[in-house]
């Protein structure tokens, strides 16, 4: 009898290990890479290019003159006037030390540098939202805007606030997401302490970020751990909001709030050259814009809830609140707003990731030509509120030995001070004290029998009017102006040269006769050069 055959008994063989093709994984942390990097490498491109171009006006020559001062003179001066400004005025301070002098590009840098980060933090906040698209898309939209370049070169602190912004906005959805602990509501709150203290207008994006956490629901935990870092960052700022009470005489002039605010505070967002950009393309700009808010309304339903209620608040919450303020205590300034900017990026790049591909094209070429006629405008020389580098350059060309400087107008002196190697050997015929030495943002004026004195030793003056003045400092300006138009009268000067630039006024005053002998002539009939 045969013996059965066995059958062959085989074992499963192991799964072969297959090799991982990294393409696709590469692929997708390559574009995260992009994504994260291009953002503010744009941003930081566009903030730097022509940086050196435009004039420094009023409230940057008050950063220079500022950041000059010893470290005692500027601790006077926070105590003082200015502790809203402070924390900015340490930092270029701070450059100042580090960089062994300041000029206009290296006052304007660290702005460049805020707004770069503010391009990266808003490019990890849109992948928070919905992705590496659209982080991709909101950081570069905010990196071409012009005002995002406008406020790069400045010499304020507007770009700092901006910055902090959109990090406690991306900290603030990291925290609503519950799986994170501990240091990320800390984070939170010292992003809203720093938010105060760069600029105290900034604390309004808490209240949007409350009617986030609303639509939002979290549970209660989270929600304590927020409540709890908005009230510790708020308290944070509470001594610097009790010393700016007593220091309301450093804010300046308010735009009065009408019924058009609200637009021309969004075509402001678009683009802040809007006395340089003709009507045309900044309606183009503007109705592009609108166009593309009102197709993510229509398609609300294919956005990242999530970035709705995120965008909108920011976007609305901080100016509805500023006016509503603004009504019994004008404050409305449209640089305040700056950190809402971000916000309109955001809404923009949304709207754009859920259109369909030919909308996406036309909206991205419709204003295409506005936006760089706009990066135009902003870079030009003059396109600031003073023109100082025309009074530079008038009296380097045309300045004789002896000549001495006369300046008319609320701050128009800190061009001498900030500026001092222009003016060496000019002598500033109107000045008591710097503004230094008294721990103030304005020189004292000389009382006009010492003026008269100073007159008497010279023989040609120029005379220096600042006319983009607030309304106060304008009445001052007007009645310094008559009591120096009286000495140079008395003292025989008579105009003989004249320049116009914007913001300024310049004009070479010559003695043409014994003190009190000849009747001072009128202007016009000078030479004049535009």
């Amino acid at each position: 009898m045969t013996a059965p055959v066995a059958a062959p008994t085989t074992t499963p063989s192991p799964r072969l290990a297959m090799p991982v093709i990294p393409g696709a994984s590469v692929g997708r942390a390559l574009f995260r890479g992009v994504a994260g990097a291009t953002p503010p490498a744009v941003a930081l491109v566009l903030g730097l290019w022509g940086s050196w171009n435009p004039s420094a006006w009023t409230d940057e020559i008050v950063t220079i003159d500022v950041a000059r001062r010893s470290w005692p003179q500027l601790m006077e001066l926070l105590g003082r006037v200015d502790a809203v400004h402070g924390l900015h005025y340490v930092l270029m301070w701070l450059v100042g030390q580090l960089n062994g002098g300041l000029n206009e590009f290296t006052t304007r840098a660290p702005s460049a540098v805020a707004v770069a980060v503010a391009a990266a933090g808003l490019a990890w906040l849109g992948r928070l939202l919905g992705g590496p698209r659209l982080g991709l898309c909101a950081g570069l939209l905010f990196a071409v805007l012009p005002t995002a370049s406008r406020y790069a070169q400045e010499a304020r602190s507007f770009a700092f606030v901006m910055a902090v912004a959109v990090l406690a906005t991306g900290v603030l959805v990291k925290a609503l997401s519950g799986r994170v602990r501990g240091g990320w509501p800390v984070c939170y709150a010292v992003l809203i302490a720093l938010l105060g203290w760069f600029n105290l207008i900034g604390v309004l994006l808490v209240a949007a970020h409350a009617l986030t956490v609303v639509l939002r629901r979290p549970g209660r935990r989270v929600l304590v751990r927020l409540l709890s870092a908005q009230a510790a960052g708020l308290a944070a700022v509470v001594p610097l909001l009790v010393l700016a009470a007593t220091q309301s005489s450093a804010v300046g002039d308010a735009a009065p709030v009408t019924a058009g605010t609200p637009f021309t505070y969004f075509t402001w967002l678009l683009t802040p050259g809007q006395g340089t950009l003709p009507t045309a393309p900044r309606l183009l700009l503007t109705s592009t814009a609108l166009a593309a808010l009102a197709l993510l309304v229509l398609r609300r339903r294919k956005a990242p809830p999530l970035a709705l209620a995120v965008g909108v608040p920011w976007l609305t919450v901080p100016p509805l609140l500023l006016m509503a303020v603004s009504l019994g205590h004008p404050l409305f300034a449209y640089r305040y707003l700056l950190f809402c900017l971000p916000a309109l990026a955001l809404l923009l790049a949304t709207a754009l990731t859920v259109v369909p591909l030919r909308l996406q094209l036309l909206l991205v070429l419709l204003p295409a030509v506005p936006l760089y006629a706009s990066h135009l405008a902003i870079r030009h020389e003059d396109s600031r509120q003073w023109d100082t580098r025309a009074v530079i350059r008038t009296l380097r060309i045309h300045d004789a030995p002896g000549d001495a400087v006369l300046f008319t107008g609320a701050r128009c002196g800190l061009i001498a001070t900030a500026f001092k190697e222009a003016f060496t050997g000019r002598p500033d015929l109107g000045r008591a004290q710097t503004a230094a030495e008294l721990g103030a943002l304005d020189n004292l004026p000389t009382d006009p029998d010492r003026l008269r004195q100073r007159l008497t030793r010279t023989p040609r003056v120029w005379h220096i009017t600042c006319n983009h003045l607030s309304a106060g400092a304008r009445q001052a300006a007007t009645r310094t102006a008559a009591s120096q138009q009286q000495a140079l009268a008395q003292a025989g000067f008579t105009p003989s040269y004249h320049h116009e630039a914007p913001g300024v006024d310049i004009t070479l005053e010559q003695r043409t006769a014994p003190t009190g002998q000849r009747s001072r002539r009128s202007c016009p009939p000078c030479p004049r050069s535009r």
